[in-house]
């Protein structure tokens, strides 16, 4: 059985890895038999749409094209935060019949005997709706956090002279720079990533075009 990996996490630099998602579904993929042709790599938000993330638009179109059994992801979550988004996905792999296993929930698309799973789509409305509501409370708060400490007199934002080292910058736009090297376009990188045109130019300036 041929399959793919896909792992995401949402920051950049030495804060969060892929490391572990990656080693966690290798060690499920050997213990099953499964033979793993290629693995991919994304760090940006979960909250993009799909057609916003290069990468896991890269591996879909990849598995369905070379005919991959099974696409790994270590949970629910790395496929994406917002439902539609997500449903849409699925159903995309259901039609090509590219079956998708998350390694947390331990469900699939497909059951062993081939036959969709009877209630992953529920699963997914539930586990996306309650995860969606979370975020909004996590929003809130922090909003409300940062009008309160402006009204009692704090200031926010960056002090007057301050700048980040090359070394911050490359920890920072760490995927900006990963894919600027692999030669996507400027705008399709600041989209991507949610950062602004001017900003992957510099970086493009900074630390691609100037390395020999």
């Amino acid at each position: 059985m041929k399959a793919a990996i896909y792992a995401r996490v949402s920051s950049v630099g030495d804060r969060q890895d892929t490391t572990r998602q990656i080693r966690d579904l290798e060690k499920y993929a050997s213990e099953n038999s499964i033979d793993i042709v290629k693995s991919f790599e994304e760090h940006i938000s979960g909250a993009k749409k799909t057609k916003d993330r290069p990468v896991l638009t890269e591996c879909l179109d990849y598995c369905i094209n070379n005919n991959v059994d099974i696409l790994l992801i270590s949970e629910l979550s790395r496929l994406g935060r917002n439902v539609d988004d997500v449903l849409a996905n699925v159903q995309l792999c259901k039609e090509h019949h590219l079956n998708v296993y998350f390694q947390k929930e331990q469900l699939s698309i497909f059951n062993s005997d081939g036959k969709e799973h009877p209630f992953l789509t529920i699963f997914i409305a539930v586990l996306g709706t309650c995860a969606e509501m979370e975020r909004e409370n996590i929003k809130y708060r922090l909003n409300s956090g940062k009008e309160k400490y402006i009204a009692e007199g704090g200031k926010v934002g960056r002090k007057a002279g301050w700048t980040k080292s090359d070394e911050k910058l490359q920890e920072q736009y760490a995927s900006v720079i990963k894919q600027l090297k692999k030669g996507y376009p400027i705008r399709l990188v600041a989209k991507s990533e949610g950062v602004g045109v001017s900003t992957v130019q510099r970086m493009k300036k900074k630390f691609v075009d100037n390395v020999a």
